[in-house]
C-alpha cells in the first residue's frame, strides 16, 4: 500500500493534478485510488460529477507513472 503522505508521493500527485487541471483542494479524492493501486476503481457515471471518477483515475495513473510504479491492471473505462 502506498503511503500517500510521503513527500515523494505528494510531489508526484501535485504534478499529476497540475497536468490534469485538478484543483489542489480535490487532491485528497485520489488517495483511495493510490492506496489500492491495483484494485477496482470506479468508472464515470455520466452524471457530470466534479470531480469525475475518470479524472481521478487519470491523475492516479499519472502519479503512479511519475513514481515509477505504473498500474499493471487495466483502468476501468
Amino acid at each position: 500500500m502506498l503511503d500517500v503522505k510521503d513527500p515523494t508521493v505528494q510531489a508526484a500527485l501535485r504534478q499529476a493534478c497540475e497536468e490534469a487541471g485538478l484543483p489542489d483542494s480535490l487532491r485528497g479524492c485520489v488517495y483511495p485510488l493510490l492506496r489500492d493501486a491495483e484494485g477496482d476503481w470506479p468508472t464515470c457515471c455520466g452524471g457530470g460529477c466534479m470531480p469525475c471518477s475518470s479524472t481521478l483515475a487519470d491523475v492516479a495513473v499519472r502519479t503512479l507513472e511519475l513514481l515509477g510504479t505504473p498500474r499493471a491492471s487495466p483502468v476501468p473505462s
